[in-house]
């Protein structure tokens, strides 16, 4: 049985989140100010966590930056009145997974939670698969239907960082940092011209992306 930690204010809110999660066969941890949230998230046994934002106390920010300073690695997903560019890449460049901004649909919400279980246990897999293409990270090597589809170093590395965390909003900070690494000198402009580039390889309509997304004022999300 998957546990969920929801550390949210809105007592209304709340209660329909665990009700519903509980009813989806989800163990569910409650806290309702950030102090206390932030304890239960460091005692462990949580494998993902709804954040809200505003809190009593400690913020959602302050929390999730906390966590990762921690080495806790579930996925966390931040909730939010906030819908502009600058406080959903504060939130992400902390550490969450990705964000919802309410008001939300609770069905959603369930789907995209599953969706992060699955992803987040599959991270150490060696091979994945999306359309007719096949990734394998042991020979390092992208086939389409059994033929060989060659890559540049940086478009591979760049496909495998975005296919281990398909489903999750990229900063173009963040894969900056994660693929090109902090001792390169590039920018933002570079890791465009390497998603056009890529796309032109993997989508069957580069103008029109399937799988390789871009986020407005935000960066990329990968759709298997």
């Amino acid at each position: 049985m998957p546990k969920i930690l929801i550390v949210e204010d809105d007592e209304a809110l709340a209660r329909g989140l665990r009700d519903n999660f509980a009813c989806e066969g989800y163990e569910v941890a409650y806290a309702a100010d950030g102090d206390t949230g932030l304890e239960l998230l460091l005692d462990g046994g949580a494998d993902i966590v709804l954040l809200d934002v505003m809190l009593p106390g400690l913020d959602g920010y302050s929390i999730c930056e906390a966590a990762r300073r921690e080495g806790c690695s579930m996925p966390i997903l931040m909730l939010t009145a906030k819908g502009q560019e600058r406080d959903i890449v504060r939130g992400l460049e902390l550490g969450a997974d990705d964000y919802v901004v309410k008001p939300f649909s609770v069905r959603e919400l369930i789907a995209r939670v599953r969706a992060f279980l699955r992803r987040h246990r599959s991270e150490d897999e060696r091979c994945f698969s999306f359309g007719d293409f096949h990734l394998d990270r042991d020979s390092v090597r992208l086939t389409r239907e059994g033929k060989e589809v060659k890559l540049t170093r940086k478009e591979y590395q760049l496909l495998e960082y975005l296919l281990i965390h398909s489903g999750k909003a990229l900063t173009r900070q963040g894969i900056m940092a994660s693929v090109w690494g902090s001792s390169v000198m590039v920018t933002q402009r570079s890791v465009d011209r390497c998603v056009t580039t890529l796309r032109g390889k993997i989508e069957k309509e580069p103008s029109r992306p399937r799988h390789l997304l871009t986020i407005r004022d935000v960066g990329y999300r990968f759709e298997v």
